[in-house]
């Protein structure tokens, strides 16, 4: 069966994505150009996720959306078991935002352009000069009442387990006083992980958890962080 899957991917599947990649990073780059950033900078990438997802043949169930206010700005932390995540995340959270992402993912061919010209923010660790001026585009974004999707783990799994958080979306969310979100993809990992070549059909799930909000005096960093790493873990298998 697989087999067949295999033959369907190089035929149709990877061809079809090229395409609808390539249309929808020119879309969204034209639309942004002409100054409709607010739509084109979001929804066709929703259509986009959606389609890859679909031609995978991995189904993308959703609980707790009604934890969320489409009219709020939200700090969203989830762990990063995959590719996939991009697509579930992009295609099924229901609300608008902006990611934070590697740097190199700005070099992909039209995609990494468009995610420019749609504001994404490229996270660049390589000196403490540019680790300033990515955190000053996040605020800028924070600013301006959007909502950030970060990955704090910093790269996908390794193994399928959950790992060490970095800092910096806490810091934001401190430095805002935003609420943050944490958010569990559970099933990414099976269908594309790592080291695989290719993806594979499968069940995605997300769990969105409640917001946690400041205090009187903020944020606490530390908790804020260990508090989402609890919430993130107790929607995975305890193996995880």
């Amino acid at each position: 069966m697989m087999f067949l899957y295999r033959i369907y991917q190089y035929l149709i599947m990877i061809p079809v994505m090229v395409v609808a990649t390539i249309i929808t990073a020119t879309v969204i780059t034209i639309g942004c150009f002409l100054g409709l950033g607010k739509w084109f900078g979001y929804k066709p990438a929703i259509i986009w996720a959606r389609l890859f997802c679909v031609m995978t043949g991995v189904k993308v169930t959703v609980t707790g959306r009604e934890n969320i206010d489409s009219k709020t700005s939200y700090v969203f932390v989830a762990n990063h078991q995959g590719a996939y995540d991009i697509f579930s995340i992009y295609g099924y959270l229901g609300h608008e935002f902006r990611w934070m992402m590697k740097k190199e993912l700005r070099s992909i061919p039209f995609a990494g352009y468009a995610c420019k010209a749609s504001g994404q923010i490229f996270v660049d660790d390589s000196s403490p000069r540019a680790i300033v001026s990515t955190m000053k585009e996040a605020s800028e974004r924070l600013k301006h009442g959007m909502s950030l999707v970060v990955f704090p783990e910093g790269a996908r799994t390794p193994d399928g387990r959950l790992h060490e958080f970095k800092s910096g979306a806490f810091r934001l969310a401190k430095g805002f006083g935003l609420p943050v979100v944490p958010i569990t993809i559970d099933g990414s990992y099976q269908v594309m992980s790592r080291t695989a070549k290719s993806a594979r059909p499968g069940h995605i799930k997300l769990t969105i958890h409640k917001p946690i909000y400041p205090g009187p005096n903020g944020h606490d960093q530390k908790q804020l962080m260990e508090e989402s790493r609890r919430a993130i873990a107790s929607a995975l298998p305890e193996e995880l």
